[in-house]
């Protein structure tokens, strides 16, 4: 009864945190908050729970309930995990989705839940022919995002996997350890009896399917696929001591997986522009002594264009000066014309000489 008044008395403040966290956010958001809002309604219904979730034995044929690859995420039966859902869900609104967009990250929240719930699926069908007990089959019920969980710690571990969360005497933990570190917590939970069994198996489906996805397919604005960061491999997620068992591992299965036609090579690029000075590539398929001889010849060819440029204007002044020591010849100058007697102008000089004669 305190607890009921409690939350009455502190449900305006819930209420303002909920709006503060949802407000400029796009529809999509909202619209699984409030379906996630609707399923808890609908948990009550033991029949409801039973047909939204995901139960291995009703997925395959010949029931394949196959609907409820996409219902299961939205139904949760405890108050506490709706809260998570909602919170996480929110966050994905202010973090990922201004990066992505808003289709993307719907198209990543529908693969991750609907890898989950395939992969779990799987999981208990291979439980259940080891141990042939048909309650992992028809009793096991998968419901919730926890799988979506998982997906959004390793969106961020790449987003992010550098930024500090808490410093231990241990060690500093940051964004790339939280995938691995939750689902410990979480199988920890689960041995004592805090958690249901599906939480570890959803949690660990959701990193696996996220992280293919995030590798190897999602499509960028640039044009290309994936993300081929050396930060972003599989054995990035494990401690250093265990990384390099880890990466022969994960290697062998990809080089296995590109043989069979279910992987395309990885293709890396460089941008040269951004390259450090004194950087030297080497192509597949060529020595690199050869390489360098033809490095060195390169460099001879292009010293000795440089120094035939430079002795240019030298040989132009000595020239120059040879011209100039040269015998100069003198090239007289005409004379001038004199101005021919125009017969339109009288010859007022020659009849004045001629006067002046005759006078005398």
């Amino acid at each position: 009864m305190s607890t009921m008044k409690g939350l009455s008395r502190n449900m305006p403040y819930f209420q303002q945190q909920f709006a503060a966290l949802l407000g400029n956010t796009s529809a999509s958001v909202k619209f699984i908050c409030i379906v996630v809002l609707i399923s808890y309604c609908l948990s009550y219904i033991e029949q409801m729970i039973i047909a939204l979730s995901v139960t291995p034995g009703y997925l395959k044929p010949p029931a394949f309930w196959i609907w409820t690859a996409f219902t299961f995420c939205f139904l949760e039966i405890h108050l506490w995990e709706v809260c998570i859902d909602i919170v996480t869900v929110g966050l994905c609104g202010k973090l990922i989705e201004p990066l992505w967009g808003a289709f993307e990250m719907m198209l990543f929240f529908a693969i991750v839940n609907f890898g989950v719930a395939i992969i779990s699926s799987l999981f208990y069908l291979f439980l259940y022919m080891c141990t042939s007990d048909t309650d992992l089959l028809f009793g096991t019920h998968i419901h919730g995002l926890a799988g979506y969980l998982a997906g959004v710690t390793v969106a961020v571990k790449q987003i992010m996997p550098d930024t500090i969360l808490v410093k231990t005497p241990m060690g500093k933990i940051t964004n790339r350890n939280i995938p691995l570190t939750v689902w410990f917590f979480s199988l920890l939970f689960w041995i004592v009896g805090a958690l249901e069994g599906t939480h570890p198996t959803m949690f660990l489906s959701g990193i696996i399917v996220s992280w293919i996805y995030l590798r190897f397919y999602q499509k960028h604005t640039n044009g290309t696929r994936g993300d081929m960061a050396d930060n972003f491999t599989f054995a990035s997620f494990f401690p250093n001591v265990l990384q390099p068992p880890i990466a022969v591992v994960s290697n062998t299965v990809h080089s296995f997986f590109v043989r069979v036609g279910l992987c395309r090579k990885v293709v890396r690029r460089f941008d040269m522009s951004n390259a450090p000075p004194g950087l030297v590539v080497y192509l597949p398929g060529i020595d690199p002594q050869d390489s360098e001889r033809r490095r060195q010849i390169a460099l001879k060819a292009l010293s000795e264009r440089l120094s035939k440029d430079h002795s240019k204007p030298w040989q132009q002044d000595r020239n120059k000066k040879h011209l100039s020591n040269a015998v100069s010849i003198a090239i007289p100058e005409s004379p001038i014309p004199k101005p021919l007697v125009s017969p339109l102008i009288p010859q007022m000089n020659a009849n004045i000489h001629s006067h002046m004669t005759s006078n005398t």
